[in-house]
């Protein structure tokens, strides 16, 4: 991962698949996402999100997980993959606040939690 603004908290993915995990930065809050349609490529975004949240640059940020591709099948269920990446666990012992949402980027599905989450962190970070 290459940060390329410590004020911005801005974060790139650099090396690696892209499809393994993707960080976004909207309105200057990290949001992390993994295809949720490809369940072989989750050590890779496990990798990816654990260098994202030991950054001390975003120590005491609010992070945003996404799943996207919900609307594609898949044969191991969402569950099933946030708790083979131990993704509780993560979440119980990150330093940020973190929350997650399943979203298919091509229906709209979640969009709209996606949204709510930018404004109430927006106005909380104000």
């Amino acid at each position: 991962m290459q940060f390329c603004s410590p004020s911005a908290r801005s974060v790139r993915p650099r090396g690696g698949s892209l499809a393994a995990g993707r960080c976004c930065h909207l309105f200057l809050f990290p949001q992390f996402m993994m295809d949720a349609s490809d369940p072989t490529q989750l050590s890779a975004s496990c990798v990816q999100l654990l260098g994202l949240l030991s950054s001390e640059q975003l120590a005491e940020a609010s992070v945003l997980i996404l799943f996207n591709k919900i609307d594609l099948p898949c044969y191991m269920a969402m569950e099933e993959m946030k708790s083979l990446i131990r993704l509780p666990d993560i979440i119980a012992c990150a330093k940020q606040d973190i929350t997650t949402a399943e979203i298919s980027a091509r229906e709209g599905t979640g969009l709209a939690e996606v949204l709510a989450w930018l404004q109430a962190t927006h106005r909380a970070n104000g």
